[in-house]
């Protein structure tokens, strides 16, 4: 029991930590391209993950890896890295962090519904529901529809960065299913083919930038404390935790966004687009917690 709590409490301190990125982020933004940004955090990340990898004994798997298999890791991290996570960056430079938590929250949906087909993961009538929730609440946060056209290009980025989020999470599903290879090194592979693709596309695209030394220590803390060290912690924290509380304990960042960005970033947010977060949270909440009532659930 002791263990379990110790656990539940560091897991509730990554998704805390998570949640405080979107925050750093929107304020590095104000300097700094997001492309850019996005791409110096994650090589930063990576060779953080890179030196606990060379202390640990995973790191002789490595070797082993396959031309397929390196194939696949590097696919994994263009999508998951370069496509994402820069899509991510780049809608929240055009839209307020608490748009961006709640069309990102559809990731979870749409890998649901891709799983039947990349997966033959058939989504449970527990799922169903959950899924129907989801769109239930979006309609309430966002009715009646109108987007300003300075956002437009915000939402068609967020779009494309949660259909890439989706499907680089069923190949990081099928990857991790097969047990063939430690966590850390699929992590490691990918994050540095994705990252660096990433920076060089920011570099090329928005050119060398000007970055003061707020703007470092932001990228730094994202990448070493956000990133690096709050991956390693969560990991640490699945050993102990079943797969249905891990889903608990990450959709509270569905709450701790939209209470950050109203304190720190000023961000308004009125009482029917709170109705529509807490519906839209426990409808993506639903569609990761596979079969709830039996105390089992599938990864996403």
């Amino acid at each position: 029991m002791k263990s379990r709590l110790v656990a539940t409490i560091q897991a509730l301190f990554v998704v805390f930590l998570w949640a405080t990125s979107w925050v750093f982020i929107k304020i590095g933004l104000q300097d700094i391209p997001p492309l850019t940004f996005a791409g110096l955090r994650y090589i930063l990340a990576f060779v953080c993950l890179l030196v606990v990898l060379l202390l640990n004994e995973a790191k002789t798997e490595v070797r082993a890896l396959s031309k397929r298999k390196w194939g696949h890791l590097l696919f994994l991290g263009f999508l998951f890295y370069a496509a994402t996570q820069g899509a991510s960056f780049v809608a929240l430079a055009y839209l307020p962090a608490v748009t961006v938590n709640l069309l990102w929250s559809f990731s979870s949906v749409i890998v649901a519904l891709l799983g039947i087909f990349c997966l033959s993961e058939n989504p449970t009538l527990f799922q169903w529901s959950g899924i129907l929730l989801a769109i239930i609440g979006a309609v309430i946060f966002f009715y009646p529809a109108a987007i300003p056209e300075a956002q437009a290009i915000g939402v068609i980025v967020a779009s494309i960065g949660i259909l890439a989020n989706a499907i680089s999470s069923i190949m990081g599903r099928s990857v991790n299913r097969s047990r063939e290879h430690h966590p850390l090194v699929v992590t490691v592979v990918s994050m540095g083919a994705g990252s660096t693709l990433l920076l060089a596309i920011g570099l090329f695209v928005e050119g060398i930038p000007v970055i003061d030394l707020k703007g470092w220590a932001i990228i730094l803390w994202l990448a070493v404390v956000n990133t690096a060290f709050a991956f390693t912690l969560w990991n640490h924290t699945l050993r102990t935790l079943t797969a249905v509380e891990s889903s608990i304990i990450n959709s509270t960042m569905l709450i701790w966004i939209p209470i950050f960005a109203v304190i720190f970033l000023g961000e308004m947010i009125t009482w029917k687009e709170v109705i529509g977060l807490v519906v839209v949270g426990i409808g993506t909440l639903v569609v990761q917690l596979r079969h709830f009532p039996n105390g089992n659930s599938a990864s996403t």
